[in-house]
């Protein structure tokens, strides 16, 4: 697979270590020659350019590449990457970090986003996940198609600890893709058990999230608040 990312910084280098230790073929790309260190990403193809002109991302042939990463600390780079990624080039998937969680209702299909990644919402998402016992917390959201991936762990009055997968009646559009019990994953089938303590991985839509959660851990909802982040400048 061919990647190209826009953003040569910490989350750009970092990204592409991954994939290119996952056998990807990459290119970073960044107008800053300060960001611009290649030593520290040798095995990556570099590329010095603003990855918000059409020339240059003809230079670095986003129309024969299978994804675009617009990982600059800039949202609106990042929308207009993903933009022009789609309508000029029809790259087939874009995946574009949000550094603003108040920005997050841009990152859509209307600027050519299928992938947003809030990393601010992310961590916090992490941070529910290790303390909380019964609630749901919303790990990652996809949107193309407006899935989200929710995780639950189940408490101990659950009405459904010891139940059959296959017996939990769960919403629609909903999914049990994964359990983790004691510290190891369960790829779950309908003779399987839910037991309490168990992590639950769900993919579903964000309309029954609540429903959900009422149907595991009955009792255990709170009122859902919306949190103000400051913006995020690095790189």
């Amino acid at each position: 697979m061919r990647v190209v990312i826009a953003g040569a910084g910490s989350v750009g280098r970092s990204i592409a270590r991954e994939l290119l230790h996952n056998g990807h073929q990459v290119l970073l790309v960044d107008k800053d020659a300060d960001d611009v260190q290649a030593s520290r990403v040798p095995e990556a193809s570099w590329l010095l350019a603003d990855a918000c002109e059409i020339t240059s991302l003809t230079e670095a042939g986003l129309a024969d590449c299978d994804v675009v990463v617009a990982a600059t600390g800039d949202d609106k780079a990042n929308l207009v990457v993903s933009l022009l990624a789609k309508t000029e080039f029809g790259v087939p998937r874009t995946v574009a970090r949000v550094n603003n969680p108040r920005n997050e209702w841009m990152f859509d299909e209307s600027w050519g986003v299928d992938v947003a990644v809030s990393t601010p919402r992310l961590m916090t998402a992490l941070v529910e996940e290790a303390v909380s016992i019964g609630d749901l917390v919303q790990i990652f959201t996809f949107q193309k198609g407006g899935a989200t991936m929710v995780e639950i762990t189940l408490p101990p009055d659950s009405p459904y600890a010891g139940s059959r997968v296959g017996d939990v009646d769960l919403p629609r559009d909903t999914a049990l893709v994964g359990i983790i019990r004691d510290g190891l994953p369960i790829a779950p089938t309908r003779d399987d058990s839910v037991e309490a303590g168990d992590e639950l991985l769900f993919l579903t839509v964000q309309e029954v999230e609540d429903r959900l959660e009422d149907l595991l851990s009955p009792g255990h909802r709170k009122p859902r608040a919306e949190v103000d982040h400051a913006e995020d400048d690095e790189d």
